[in-house]
């Protein structure tokens, strides 16, 4: 395995860890990213600035790898199906890549293989929402190119057509859930699949996008397992190579449905670096390597804090209160590389550790406002 050749389509904070768990494994890694200042230029081999969506530069890329991952869905998937078919290992593969870019088409997926998943319609165009206000309150996501929240808005009433969204979305009905938590699934080459523990999510009031999260997520061990029998269907239905983060709800009616799902390293797994057996960032590449599936117990109770730069500050980063942070033991900081700031980009995580939930909740809740990123 020495010096294989591995590319990575993406360059932001996932490939830069990715890149950080590679380190043990004697990988040449080459990074294609459209950011000339990606975080991951300067920690791998060859960095190549270029379009990962342009179908020319991906191929390109693409034919200098043994094996192609990503770290980001929303790549030329055209490109990676003729890689594939010229013997370069793609994982995850363009078929299941495919379905994931596409929300219309993840709906349609659960629906076929029997994944519960809350009620939609698919929608092509604004005259298409008209015709659909009576299943509202919903939410409305478009069905490509949507990430940490962006490409979501909730659809209450007609009030808010002002806000809806132009062309081919998805329609999916509004769920009374309880919790909000994710399942992260393994499968590598062979088809051995392993999960990691259930996790909660809480969603910032204001961005849509992760707050913190609890692990172990704190349900009754009925929906633990449950949910993971869900996640490792998905997962095999899928045919996923690599990783899975199945994103779900806990209604209050006792289900579980699944919202979405990403093919890559997740935000709801970062803790894994410090809390558990294996990172999930380990755990991909021992995936897409045809290697064993690592151990992915956790060592502790751990809360994940995402790093956000503060409203009101745009421009170089200067982080406040770091001292003081890294001061509380248990607290273990990653940053992402990203020299500037702005309003709730994010920065970074802290993985707060302790031996107990309560306590690990009680460290977080004093540890979570005294890191301020400005400018």
């Amino acid at each position: 395995m020495k010096n294989l050749r591995l590319g990575i389509l993406g360059g932001g904070q996932l490939g830069r860890m990715l890149i950080q768990a590679g380190l043990d494994f004697n990988l040449h890694v080459r990074v294609l990213d459209p950011d000339e200042n990606a975080p991951c230029r300067y920690l791998c081999e060859e960095f190549v600035h270029g379009d990962f969506k342009d179908y020319d530069t991906v191929y390109a890329f693409g034919k200098g790898c043994e094996v192609l991952t990503i770290e980001i869905e929303h790549v030329n998937v055209e490109a990676l199906f003729q890689l594939e078919k010229e013997g370069v290992q793609v994982y995850p593969t363009p078929a299941s890549l495919k379905t994931i870019q596409d929300k219309g088409l993840q709906k349609e997926f659960f629906q076929q293989n029997s994944i519960p998943t809350a009620e939609y319609r698919l929608l092509k165009d604004t005259a298409a929402l008209e015709a659909n206000l009576d299943f509202l309150p919903a939410f409305q996501k478009l069905r490509r190119g949507g990430y940490d929240g962006n490409g979501v808005v909730r659809l209450s009433s007609a009030s808010d057509m002002p806000k809806a969204f132009q062309g081919p979305t998805v329609l999916e009905k509004l769920v009374p859930f309880e919790r909000e938590i994710s399942v992260i699934c393994a499968r590598n080459t062979k088809g051995e699949v392993k999960a990691f523990p259930v996790v909660e999510q809480v969603m910032h009031p204001e961005h849509n996008l992760v707050d913190f999260l609890l692990a172990p997520a704190q349900i009754a061990y009925k929906l633990q397992r449950l949910a993971i029998e869900i996640a490792t269907h998905v997962t095999t239905s899928l045919d996923i190579v690599g990783l899975l983060a199945v994103e779900m709800f806990v209604t209050q009616d006792g289900q579980i449905l699944v919202n979405e799902v990403a093919p890559r390293p997740h935000n709801s797994g970062h803790h894994t670096m410090k809390a558990n057996a294996t990172s999930q960032f380990e755990q991909h590449l021992r995936a897409i390597l045809g290697l064993p599936l690592g151990d992915t117990e956790p060592h502790c109770p751990a809360v994940l804090l995402n790093l956000l730069g503060e409203a009101g500050y745009s421009g170089q980063a200067v982080y406040e209160g770091l001292g003081e942070t890294l001061q509380e033991p248990g607290v273990h900081l990653h940053l992402y590389g990203k020299k500037f700031t702005r309003p709730h980009r994010k920065m970074g995580h802290l993985t707060v550790l302790a031996p107990t939930i309560d306590e690990v909740k009680q460290k977080a809740e004093r540890v979570k406002n005294i890191l301020k990123i400005i400018a």
